[in-house]
């Protein structure tokens, strides 16, 4: 990924979680082409050595762990503060969707969007926040804009994220004055090799493109880019926002666009 910007991020100690793949992998990547000691998290070690592939040995640091068990979470952290004596900015991504209705909302998928998208942040917060008391850091949750508005056949993975986007809110307020900020970033539909047979399927693509502005879906490195702002002295005046990462989506009440003339894609 390359940047527009350039960021002095040399010896800062970056945590991102859910970093083996997709909008994880690029913010972990964005930090370590700008000079970052970054520590990757998420569940497959095989698929974080491949988002740190090339990039040096002493300024990484892999740690597999599940976002839903407070050990894991807790051993972690305490694995970042070992290595380098603190930690600066966390981005908190790692989540989970499960698609269903209210009727089709059981315990156990409810339980796994909760115990991920929202207790899990809730510890990981929890385990962090001294240490960015210390360095006067940024702790960046990647939400969506799911948390915003509601969507079709998704009620369990938008009350999850809606909650995400409060709690940002509410620490934002109670860490001000500890120089700590806290922010949300809220991506739309964006193209992982999770998605991409969703965006390959030209009913669905054609209705997605409907709703963007920008006439294109998302990449992860968009959502790197505001990140790598984000976390940085640039946005020192920034606190408890969530800032919708979304080609425009957002912009819209909901109204098809106009007929006219689509080119290819």
């Amino acid at each position: 990924m390359a940047s527009w910007a350039s960021y002095p991020y040399d010896n800062s100690v970056i945590l991102v979680t859910g970093a083996g793949s997709g909008i994880g992998r690029a913010i972990a990547r964005a930090f370590l082409e700008h000079g970052a000691n970054v520590a990757v998290c998420g569940r497959t070690e095989e698929s974080l050595q491949e988002t740190c592939a090339g990039a040096p040995e002493d300024r990484v640091l892999i740690s597999r762990a599940d976002m839903s068990s407070p050990a894991d979470i807790a051993r972690t952290v305490g694995a970042v503060r070992e290595r380098w004596g603190r930690i600066d900015v966390v981005i908190a991504n790692a989540g989970v969707s499960l698609p269903g209705t209210i009727d089709d909302l059981d315990e156990e998928s409810w339980t796994r969007m909760r115990s991920i998208n929202l207790d899990g942040l809730i510890a990981l917060a929890r385990e962090v926040v001294p240490s960015l008391r210390e360095t006067k850091g940024s702790f960046i949750a990647i939400s969506s804009v799911s948390g915003v508005g509601g969507d079709w056949n998704q009620v369990g993975y938008n009350a999850t994220k809606g909650a995400v986007n409060l709690l940002v809110q509410s620490m934002a307020l109670d860490l001000g004055r500890d120089g700590v900020r806290v922010n949300a970033i809220a991506p739309g539909f964006m193209r992982t090799a999770q998605t991409q047979s969703r965006l390959d399927d030209p009913v669905f693509w054609e209705a997605l493109r409907n709703r963007l502005a920008l006439d294109r879906p998302g990449e992860p490195d968009d959502v790197a880019r505001v990140a790598l702002f984000l976390a940085g002295a640039d946005a020192a005046y920034i606190t408890g926002t969530v800032i919708p990462v979304d080609g425009g989506v957002t912009a819209s009440s909901g109204t098809p666009r106009p007929p006219y003339q689509i080119s290819e894609y």
